[in-house]
Order: C-alpha cells, then structure tokens, then sequence
C-alpha cells in the first residue's frame, strides 16, 4: 500500500459527517452505532486469533514467553493487558509481556515520533534475549508503526512465533509473520481516531488471546477463577466464594481454608477435597498439569 489515506482506518465515515451538528444524546447514539460494528469485525478475525492461541499456547507450554509490541493506543492496550495476567491468573509476571515505544512514559502522554523508530525495539527487546519458544504479537491499527515492524522481523531473526495485528483488510507495511489477524473495523467516528473502534476491537482480541491461553493451561475450572492471587479483600472475598461453591463448605471454614492455603484458591480447593497438607496439594496440582478438573473428576 502506497498511501496511508487508503487505510479503511484513515477514511472518512459518512454516518458520522455531520456529527458536530448532533446534539449530546445524537452524538452518543452514533458512536454506540458504530461501536456495535466492532465485535462483528472480531468475530470474522476468530480463524486468525485461534492460530494465534495455538502459538502462545504451545510457547507457554514450552517455557517461553508471550510478547505484545505496539505503539500509542496499541501499546497501552497490550501493556494492560500484560499487566492484569498476574493477578488474574496467579501466573508469573514475566509470561505476558508488554512493551510500548516510548516506553513507560508513553503510557501517561504521547511521545512523538516513538513509533517511527525501527531501532528503539532492537534496543527494547535486547534485554529478553528472544528465543524459540517466544511468541510476539505486534499490535499496529494500520500497520504502519515502523517500531512494530522492527520488533516482529527481529522476533522472527530469533526463531520466534509472529503474529500482526491490525484493524484494517491488510497492514500498510507488511512483513513476513506466522499470523496476520486483520479485524476490519472500518472507518472511526472521529476521522482516523483509532483510540475509537480500531482499540476496542484490539481489547477485545488481546483479552480473547490471552484469556482463551490461559483457560487452555488449566488456569479455570469451570469457568471460575480458582487460579486468581487473593491480594486485597475483594478478592479473598471472591476466592471464598469460589471456595464454597466447590467444596460446600460454608463461607467462615472456605475463608479458614483460603488462609490456611497461603490463598490460593486452587490449593485450598484440593486441600478440602482430599484432606491433605499444602505440598500435597501442591504436588497433585502439579501432577495434573495445574487442571483443578483433572484433580476432581478423578
């Protein structure tokens, strides 16, 4: 693609010409209408985002890490997400990684002309030492983010899996990669503001990938959070809860056993049922590869 005005991103949006004429509750009416695009967009990208669960999946399993790279609104979205996989899931901080040109500064304000510089991610990436077992996904709205591209051809230098994420029907700048998800979200409310449709879309795709990994490395059961770290009172609440519902205790012994697990759901859980210690729990947890369904079903 020669010119960045033929990104679906970059278009004007004709159903929302007129939108500084609207008045307040217009104006609300037709970014809802607009927003309502969006989850149909993902939806068509779903072939590309289950490889793309293939990948992180396998690395994971294989020791290594899941990258997101991106710059300005992509960046920020894949650092939060990063971001809320350890507390979530109880998983390592170091198994979802977010980078974003400009780094941490750019999290807070724009830092311009970060995402033109194809060298800052070498120079960002060099402390990881990618390798193999790697997956990167770069997150770029049109594909342009020279900062992007760099990091997934260096992802790949190293051996790494690559995935693209973009919100248009094809990347401006293209690069060889494992996956290309293009979830086409058209043009934005606010001409060329992908803050707008183009990051949500990129939320709910990061959210799918990184959830769906999750899932498939025993980190739910059922759909309950049993992997979540009970760090500050709502969520000792909610890992009690989750305690009682499972085992049947009521909620003052579900609490007792949550203590008594160090809070770990998933250890008092397996505690209760088969009465035994904390490194039992620990060590038939680890036997069934971290699936609490494994432990209970048998």
């Amino acid at each position: 693609m020669n010119n960045r005005g033929d990104l679906n991103t970059e278009q004007q949006n004709q159903r929302s010409s007129d939108i500084d004429t609207k008045d307040v509750k217009e104006i609300l009416h037709t970014i809802n209408r607009e927003d309502l695009l969006v989850a149909q967009a993902v939806k068509d990208a779903i072939p590309e985002i289950e490889q793309a669960v293939d990948h992180t999946v396998t690395s994971i399993n294989l020791g290594g890490r899941v990258f997101y790279v991106g710059a300005g609104t992509s960046g920020r979205l894949g650092v939060l997400d990063a971001s809320e996989i350890p507390p979530t899931f109880s998983a390592p901080q170091d198994l979802f990684i977010g980078l974003i040109a400009g780094g941490d500064k750019a999290l807070r304000q724009s830092i311009e002309g970060a995402e033109d510089s194809a060298e800052n991610a070498l120079l960002d990436l060099e402390p990881f030492q990618l390798n193999a077992n790697d997956t990167l996904i770069g997150i770029s709205c049109s594909g342009a983010a020279s900062y992007v591209i760099s990091a997934l051809d260096h992802a790949r230098e190293k051996g790494a899996k690559t995935i693209y994420l973009v919100t248009n029907p094809r990347p401006y700048s293209m690069t060889n990669v494992d996956v290309v998800i293009h979830a086409d979200t058209g043009p934005e409310i606010v001409t060329g503001s992908t803050r707008m449709k183009a990051g949500t879309a990129t939320k709910m795709i990061l959210n799918m990938i990184s959830t769906t990994t999750m899932i498939k490395l025993g980190k739910i059961y059922g759909n309950l959070m049993v992997d979540l770290m009970a760090v500050n009172e709502k969520l000792i609440d909610r890992g009690t809860r989750i305690i009682s519902q499972i085992t049947g205790l009521d909620y003052d012994r579900s609490k007792e056993r949550l203590i008594s697990s160090d809070y770990s759901v998933k250890v008092a859980i397996v505690m209760e049922i088969h009465n035994c210690s904390v490194d039992e729990a620990h060590k038939k947890i680890d036997k069934a590869g971290g699936f609490l369904s494994r432990i209970i079903d048998a």
